[in-house]
């Protein structure tokens, strides 16, 4: 049994050398071994097998023993990578400290500012091919807060949001108290559906980068029943508008 080439190549995107690999693949194969057992399994070589050993058990992929000589053996590979992202995880938020310290002021001193897209979309056909393009290249959630005036864009966005739940992307829909209740049977089998009175505006916040405001025609002053979107690629909006969402989430009922 060895690795395949796909799985070697994900291991090296996560840091581990082909020495590493090498080495903790004749353990996963062997079981337990001594260096230079491992360093002719492994085809690794001897003056190099003791720091190959070191690093793998500092990365928590491999632990060792108190006989002597010492036997190594391999840990299970979900402890290996949960070590490997805290470590991951840590060195991106003191490298971002850094970053962040240097460059955001010299950011601010050039003057020139973010140039986010805003688009204005009115029409329930524009809008809707905008959030199904939106919702096309979601990854892991999908937040929606549906006015009234929503529930063509519901009926609309069925089987996106179907293909989306079977993805494995979390869809929480909070949706207006007066929405009919086949609309709300429909969407519940795909999302996690709560309700909530007076919803008069809504929108749709994806993968926390993406964020499409809905205005009712009440809130807009659209002449017709027409509802108007705003979309914007702005983290930072998307950001507020998903905290308000959970405020929102906070006093509504699950269906």
């Amino acid at each position: 049994m060895s690795i395949s080439d796909k799985t070697r190549k994900a291991l090296e995107k996560i840091g581990l050398t082909s020495y590493e690999i090498r080495t903790f693949s004749a353990l996963l194969k062997a079981g337990e071994q001594t260096a230079s057992d491992l360093s002719q399994k492994s085809g690794v070589p001897y003056s190099k097998i003791y720091e190959v050993l070191g690093t793998l058990e500092e990365k928590s992929w491999i632990g060792s023993d108190d006989s002597r000589p010492t036997k190594y053996f391999a840990k299970s590979p979900s402890t290996g990578l949960e070590t490997t992202k805290q470590k991951i995880e840590n060195d991106f938020l003191q490298n971002k400290t850094v970053i962040l310290n240097e460059l955001v002021p010299l950011y601010e001193k050039s003057g020139t500012s973010e140039k986010p897209d805003i688009w204005v979309l009115s029409g329930s056909t524009n809008i809707a091919s905008k959030i199904l393009e939106m919702v096309e290249s979601c990854r892991n959630e999908v937040m929606i807060a549906l006015p009234q005036a929503g529930e063509e864009l519901v009926k609309q966005a069925l089987p996106k949001l179907r293909s989306l739940h079977d993805k494995g992307v979390d869809i929480t829909i909070l949706a207006s108290d007066t929405m009919d209740k086949e609309s709300i049977k429909a969407i519940k089998r795909v999302a996690t559906v709560k309700v909530k009175k007076g919803l008069f505006g809504g929108g749709i916040i994806s993968d926390k980068k993406y964020v499409v405001i809905l205005l009712g025609p009440e809130v807009a002053g659209a002449s017709s029943s027409d509802i108007v979107a705003i979309w914007a690629d702005h983290a930072g909006l998307a950001g507020f508008a998903r905290q308000y969402f959970e405020y929102l989430l906070k006093d509504s009922k699950k269906v």
